[in-house]
């Protein structure tokens, strides 16, 4: 599969999702027995970390009434609106490496990470 990440919604205000993570959380999903077609994975953003903020995620088997919902390769995204503001535009990549393999949010409204990488400023 490839990694490029779909086109934004028209605006620049979606969240985009590669390939490679789109079919990992699906698998994720599925391994844990949720309807794919109204669940969906949930991305957020949360005061704490050394910078200040940090992301989240966290399957849903709906989204609230007030999220932005976009969909990728057959995965559904949940965005609510505090957490749009600071992460608009954003590709949600799926990495594998020696290091573990995980979810990285790539943010170009970010001026600033910790050293570690996983709390960020913009």
């Amino acid at each position: 599969m490839s990694s490029t990440a779909e086109e934004p919604e028209p605006g620049g205000t979606a969240v985009t999702v590669t390939d490679d993570a789109a079919s990992e959380a699906l698998d994720l999903m599925s391994g844990e027995g949720m309807d794919v077609d109204e669940a969906g994975l949930r991305l957020f953003v949360q005061q704490g970390g050394c910078a200040g903020l940090s992301y989240g995620m966290r399957f849903e088997h709906e989204p609230e009434d007030d999220d932005t919902v976009t969909e990728h390769d057959g995965l559904r995204i949940f965005v609510d609106p505090a957490s749009m503001n600071y992460i608009e535009g954003s590709v949600l990549e799926f990495e594998g490496g020696l290091q573990g393999a995980g979810f990285h949010v790539e943010n170009p409204n970010v001026v600033s990470e910790c050293g570690c990488g996983e709390s960020f400023r913009t």
